[in-house]
């Protein structure tokens, strides 16, 4: 017997609502309430959330998602923001879920914005970490010319990958970040878990374009790390334009991957929020 999840699957499918299903990982009972869905920045995927999901898995069902071209997710020649609510929507639909918890960030903080002023009915509360709804200039060209300049397919292990980024990247924390997406592919070769074509391609698409205008007047939670520069002072007004009912809050001592440099103060803000 079909499991409810893919009675649900097979209805949308027949009514060619879903073509492909964004892969997430699931932590926590499904009695735990409101689910709170987790949406990763550029180059991330759901496994980054691990110790975040199992935490707050204790309380409520927490999914992670692998964005498109990102993760486990399909590949898809299309990577703009409104691609990515559509498929925010689709799987929310496919889990039957009448309202979300939605935590979003960076890249995946913009689907989040975009899809709370889309679906506000859908959206109890939203959580966005360091990122704002603005335009932002193209900022990630040494990651991209690091990634290019690694021929994935010749290389034997993960320590090869790396030696090759650290003559492009100097940070050790960003190296490793781009590391957790190398793989051993089914022929045994290296593999990159994104979709580094298109992701370069598409880069304006998702990247120098900002939200679009519209208000969503649920509960916000904006959290800035205090070393970062995604979140200004002068950002505030704006973002309080399209969600009034905003809260900020900075991370110490965290740059731009706030939920990683400070994960303690990352989840106390995190659960104020929700259990308010």
């Amino acid at each position: 017997m079909n499991s409810p999840l893919e009675a649900v699957l097979t209805s949308l499918k027949k009514r060619n609502i879903v073509k492909e299903l964004l892969h997430s990982k699931i932590y926590g009972a499904e009695n735990g309430g409101t689910p709170l869905i987790v949406l990763h920045g550029l180059f991330g995927m759901a496994d980054n959330w691990g110790s975040f999901g199992r935490s707050f898995g204790e309380k409520r069902q927490i999914h992670l998602l692998d964005l498109r071209n990102h993760g486990r997710s399909f590949h898809s020649e299309n990577m703009s923001i409104e691609d990515m609510v559509e498929d925010l929507g689709n799987y929310v639909a496919s889990i039957g879920a009448d309202k979300i918890l939605l935590l979003g960030h960076s890249l995946g903080g913009k689907v989040a914005m975009q899809f709370a002023i889309e679906h506000p009915g859908q959206v109890e509360k939203l959580i966005i970490a360091d990122i704002a709804p603005k335009a932002y200039p193209p900022h990630h060209e040494d990651i991209f010319s690091a990634l290019c300049a690694v021929d994935i397919n010749r290389m034997d292990n993960r320590k090869d990958v790396q030696s090759k980024l650290e003559t492009y990247l100097s940070d050790p924390g960003v190296i490793q970040f781009l590391l957790k997406n190398v793989y051993i592919k089914e022929d045994r070769k290296l593999g990159w878990r994104f979709n580094l074509d298109v992701l370069q391609r598409k880069y304006a698409d998702f990247i120098t374009v900002g939200v679009k205008a519209g208000i969503y007047n649920g509960p916000s939670l904006f959290l800035a790390g205090e070393k970062s520069r995604y979140i200004l002072p002068e950002d505030k007004d704006n973002i309080r334009e399209q969600f009034p009912q905003v809260r900020f809050e900075i991370i110490p001592n965290a740059g731009h991957w706030v939920q990683a440099e400070n994960p303690q103060a990352f989840d106390t803000f995190v659960a104020a929020f929700l259990d308010q």
